[in-house]
């Protein structure tokens, strides 16, 4: 399971590493009465499942040998295109807001044993548990990520507190405090995004070093003058259009944070849409509702969400692989695991569950099998 799980993300990287595409955005916004996060998500399809994730959920991570296992403390609202459990960002319901970026120079630590997550279950395994960025932080040794996906986060809560979360030289680097003096994030390490931002150099362009240099530009402007709900949200989608790959920019969120208030928009559907995060039921015995991000309703969509199925998630899936084209020929056993896998996912008992039952051995074998078997093909074919 781990293997079918990893790889799918793996083949994106590397076709990421040939055609700079993923090269996502993110920035935050705060003054004395506003805190906001933007993301702009670039990426070459931008079909996706908005998810509302429940608390009190044991859960276990997709790793066959040390998974992480958990239960989940706070309810979540994620956006996911690869299948649920595996968000590319999202807020939970203390405020908490996560998002991912590709990173080259990324190596992580070696677990040595300690319980592992993957990089999309480091999300939700980080806005399942904790509320602020002082409990991200101090938490991220305790459940290293093992992957071949080289990825950075930027994260911030409704408090105002920002940190980048990097892994370089096989060391966990955090940047948060007086060592993160804009919050801001692109596709270079903080440090070297931040000593290009100081040079008198244009900025014009899409690359890493321009994106960051104008999202931190807005950010350092945001505060110097007054600016209502509306201004703020506004501000943001501004600075996301102004960081945004043409083409390419499939997705862009604001998140309110104080409000507990979520504004996106689509490259498929450009009107902006609200969701009203404290209007769900994150209580265990409650259903898993989703939300297709594609919607054509403007406004406030809260009430459109529908329960969870497995078709639905299942048709993400195969969406997202169809339209990924080193990912088309993926068999379909594994797509069908990787969808009903958190299915497997139960309610906590009042003694709290030490994890999920485990899917059966001989389905997971095979699944390991199928993965040994595609992976290198993909890889070959992600370098032509």
């Amino acid at each position: 399971m781990k293997l079918c799980c990893r790889f799918t993300v793996l083949i994106l990287v590397l076709i990421v590493t040939s055609a700079d595409i993923l090269a996502c955005t993110t920035f935050c916004l705060k003054n004395k009465d506003e805190v906001l996060f933007g993301k702009n998500y670039d990426w070459m399809i931008g079909d996706g499942l908005i998810f509302v994730n429940k608390r009190g959920v044991a859960k276990s991570g997709t790793d066959t040998s040390t998974p992480a296992k958990w239960t989940s403390k706070y309810g979540s609202v994620t956006f996911n295109q690869y299948g649920r459990e595996n968000p590319s960002g999202g807020m939970n319901e203390a405020g908490l807001v996560i998002e991912l970026m590709w990173l080259e120079d990324t190596v992580y630590p070696k677990a040595y044993g300690k319980p592992v997550v993957d990089v999309l279950e480091w999300i939700q395994y980080n806005l399942d548990n904790y509320a602020t960025v002082g409990d991200v932080v101090r938490n991220a040794e305790s459940t290293p990520i093992v992957s071949s996906v080289k990825i950075h986060y930027l994260v911030n809560d409704k408090h105002g507190n920002s940190a980048t979360i990097e892994f370089l030289d096989g060391k966990f680097v955090p940047h948060t405090g007086e060592s993160l003096p804009v919050a801001a994030l692109a596709n270079d390490t903080y440090a070297k995004s931040l000593e290009f931002s100081k040079k008198n150099i244009s900025t014009q362009g899409i690359g890493s070093f321009q994106r960051f240099t104008r999202a931190a530009e807005k950010t350092r402007d945001y505060d110097k003058k007054p600016r209502t709900e509306k201004e703020s949200v506004d501000y943001a989608f501004e600075t996301l259009a102004d960081v945004a790959q043409p083409g390419y920019t499939q997705w862009s969120i604001v998140y309110d944070q104080k409000r507990a208030r979520i504004y996106f928009r689509t490259q498929q559907s450009p009107e902006i849409k609200t969701v009203d995060t404290r209007g769900f039921d994150y209580s265990c015995s409650s259903m898993v509702r989703s939300l297709d991000i594609a919607t054509k309703t403007a406004g406030d969509v809260t009430s459109k969400f529908v329960d969870y199925t497995r078709a639905a998630n299942r048709d993400l899936v195969e969406r997202a692989f169809t339209g990924t084209p080193f990912l088309k020929g993926v068999p379909s056993a594994v797509k069908d695991r990787l969808a009903s896998y958190p299915e497997t996912f139960q309610c906590a008992t009042p003694a709290p569950a030490s994890g999920p039952k485990n899917p059966d051995s001989k389905s997971s074998g095979m699944i390991a099998s199928l993965g040994a078997e595609i992976i290198p093909f993909f890889v070959k074919m992600a370098y032509l």
